[in-house]
């Protein structure tokens, strides 16, 4: 049998995902519960108590204290330690003024050099300004799967390359995971939208560390970044040319992902703070779903050889059999978004990233919330599918499986405007 490239092997995955009805009884050898009486019985760590165990009970202390020993936790035994910004990146707006979709429109497209060396790793951000906007726009990031010419219907953005077989870049064809983007809805609501390919970043397979960011800073050990951390880190590399350009409003930048890139910008989100805020579609397992749930993917199924170790710092699966001893859990991921906006998007057939899980690890992250001074979701009560909670922190379960649907992006704009447009 031939070679395949790994980018078709995720795309056709992440398809099947979006359409499957039953979900996976066993993964990596490693058998999955949906049995709601099976889910286990299960006490969360505290986000409001120190860690040496002192009750958080005000702002000031959840900012200058509790807050940075969570971000440390997930650095040490989840995502990884990541670097800052490194000190000879340079940005290359190669279009400026580019316009698109029958004048609507204004696209820039810009490299971000990740070194001094322009042969080293790169990647391309495409953006759209709204064309009659006069001030700076907010802006919606998106991370994708797939290249910036793939992932817009639109023939003047730059041809991209993804990974092929042999670990080699190969320019990119047809094929998108989860549908294509489309920005005018957000230019005609007055926002602009922007979108990064995640391989421009660092790969997303196994022993990837030789060909992306990563390779630029020392082999990471127990503790060392992962892909998502990378890919997080990549965002922020993003958001460090968007606080240049005059023509969006860098206050006022959120970012979206879906799937592993639901963790994604949940993790950059938790990193940084310049983000004004987040929405996580179908993040599941080791994004909002709560591990210590057994349910549908576990941190086993996650960390299992065959699967997604290399996502994650080497701690994180030493957590595998023994969840309990994990020092944080999803709803402390969530609770490092506030008080900013949250909005988590799930499906209620998408057994395998647990949409109860996300929805109970929000409820646990109210009370930080609440704390500074914002909304939570304000009931324990999961909603059904289609009625969204969309205050400062938001849950929306569509009818349907991994990924989004159509009307999700109505409610992502809904929210977007809620909080980022108001006054």
């Amino acid at each position: 049998m031939g070679k395949t490239a790994p980018g078709l092997v995720l795309l056709c995955t992440l398809a099947m995902a979006q359409t499957a009805t039953e979900p996976p009884k066993s993964v990596a050898g490693i058998a999955a519960n949906y049995d709601e009486s099976a889910a286990g019985n299960y006490a969360l760590p505290d986000p409001l108590m120190t860690a040496d165990g002192k009750p958080v009970r005000d702002a000031k202390t959840w900012t200058d204290r509790r807050r940075p020993e969570i971000v440390r936790l997930f650095e040490q035994n989840q995502f990884g330690r990541s670097p800052g910004r490194p000190a000879g990146m340079s940005f290359d707006v190669f279009e400026k003024k580019g316009m698109a979709f029958d004048g609507k429109a204004v696209r820039r497209q810009v490299t971000v050099f990740f070194s001094k060396d322009k042969a080293g790793p790169k990647m391309d951000l495409l953006m759209y300004l709204p064309s009659k906007a006069s001030k700076p726009a907010p802006l919606l990031l998106n991370i994708s799967f797939t290249a910036n010419s793939n992932a817009v219907d639109d023939p003047g953005v730059k041809q991209g390359e993804v990974w092929g077989p042999d670990k080699k870049r190969i320019p990119a064809s047809k094929g998108r995971a989860f549908g294509k983007l489309d920005p005018l809805p957000w230019l005609d609501h007055g926002i602009a939208i922007a979108t990064v390919y995640y391989g421009d970043i660092d790969p997303d397979f196994a022993e990837g560390f030789p060909y992306g960011v990563r390779s630029l800073y020392p082999k990471p050990g127990q503790d060392g970044w992962g892909a998502i951390a990378a890919w997080a880190w990549g965002l922020s590399r993003a958001m460090d040319y968007l606080e240049t350009d005059h023509d969006v409003d860098s206050k006022r930048v959120a970012i979206l992902g879906i799937s592993r890139l639901g963790k994604t910008v949940l993790w950059a989100g938790a990193r940084d703070q310049r983000f004004a805020a987040v929405i996580a579609s179908c993040s599941g397992e080791g994004g909002a779903a709560l591990s210590r749930r057994n349910y549908g993917e576990t941190i086993a199924h996650l960390t299992a050889p065959s699967r997604f170790p290399y996502q994650f710092c080497l701690n994180y699966g030493n957590y595998a059999q023994r969840v309990d001893e994990f020092p944080v859990d999803a709803h402390m991921l969530i609770a490092l978004m506030a008080p900013r906006p949250l909005l988590l998007q799930t499906g209620d057939k998408d057994f395998w990233s647990d949409p109860k899980g996300e929805f109970l690890a929000a409820v646990s992250a109210g009370p930080v919330y609440r704390l500074l001074g914002k909304q939570d979701l304000g009931t324990t009560e999961i909603p059904p599918a289609g009625t969204p909670i969309l205050h400062d922190l938001g849950y929306l379960m569509h009818s349907g499986g991994h990924g989004t649907i159509p009307s999700d992006w109505e409610v992502f704009r809904t929210f977007l405007e809620m909080h980022l447009l108001k006054p």
